[in-house]
């Protein structure tokens, strides 16, 4: 099962008292830019987080195969001593191909703002930039994911007490199981406000750790019904999405690189051009990724929940 995410990433700390000449030898510092908008970035992008398959592409576009068994057509066999071992050829799937896209935008910071204003201009043009393309790369991978998961598993029951979701998750799971797809489902995925709901109803029944453990206080991803419980604004349904992470399928993504460019993490690329003629900064977040989806009986919908 992935890692636990932070949420909501710590405030950037250790600057407020920074003078104007120090905020501009960090805009400068091309290494000092782009860790500030790793630890912005970091953990906060759920199709990572479902689409853990990290493709990499350097001629623009990818070339992956879609609908393959994660079995062998054949069991193992007993050998006999000094007997050979039998020759069973790897199955693939469909060769499919996709493009990737880059994706930008520049925002500037004027030599006025930081003057004035110190380290907060800087603080929330970088906060802006990452939430920008947070908001963009999973609203736009969420809708391929939604676009090809087609499963669903009727609820057991509405969704108005913790037994009533703790069925319906264990029944769509063990169809998951027992559908010959050898699906094992360890994530799922609801808008906040169905999760703020499933989160009261768990902490009511007990299903949460309690004080210095309880994910609540802590901010991380809980971990209930051997599933990990993810939320995002960006969830094109309000249906509970149920995914395999590790055969749902993959981001593609380039790093293009380029003088002065830095990388952030996430594949996000970082450049900041100083244009004297309007005594500014502009501060260049990037992306080149296209999200796949490499088989779509990896996921499933719960429908009649009533959220």
């Amino acid at each position: 099962m992935a890692n636990s995410l932070t949420y909501p990433v710590p405030a950037i700390t250790g600057t407020e008292n920074l003078s104007a000449e120090q905020i501009h030898q960090l805009l400068l510092s091309k290494s000092a830019v782009a860790r500030r908008v790793r630890t912005l970035a970091d953990q906060r992008f759920i199709s990572d987080a479902l689409l853990t398959g990290q493709y990499r592409t350097e001629g623009g576009a990818i070339l992956y195969e879609t609908g393959e068994p994660i079995f062998p057509e054949g069991d193992p066999e007993v050998i006999a001593p000094g007997g050979e071992y039998p020759l069973e050829q790897i199955t693939t799937g469909e060769l499919a191909a996709a493009k990737v896209d880059k994706w930008g935008k520049d925002y500037p910071i004027t030599d006025e703002s930081i003057k004035r204003r110190g380290i907060d201009p800087v603080n929330k043009t970088l906060t802006r930039a990452v939430n920008g393309m947070v908001r963009h790369t999973d609203g736009t991978s969420l809708g391929v994911i939604a676009s090809k998961v087609t499963a669903t598993s009727a609820a057991s029951a509405g969704w108005t007490t913790a037994s009533a979701i703790a069925r319906s998750v264990e029944l769509a799971k063990a169809r998951g199981e027992e559908s010959g797809e050898g699906h094992v489902f360890d994530t799922i995925v609801l808008t906040p406000t169905n999760y703020a709901t499933v989160m009261s109803l768990f902490l009511d029944a007990g299903l949460l750790p309690r004080e210095a453990a309880n994910p609540l206080i802590t901010g991380r991803w809980p971990e209930v019904l051997d599933m990990r419980w993810l939320r995002s604004a960006h969830v094109p349904t309000s249906a509970p999405m149920l995914v395999d992470s590790d055969e749902l399928g993959g981001m593609a993504n380039e790093n293009l690189g380029g003088p002065g460019y830095a990388s952030a993490g996430r594949s996000i690329e970082t450049k900041v051009i100083r244009d004297d003629k309007t005594d500014s900064y502009l501060v260049r977040v990037r992306r080149v990724s296209v999200a796949v989806v490499t088989d779509p009986s990896a996921g499933v919908l719960i429908t009649g929940t009533g959220l």
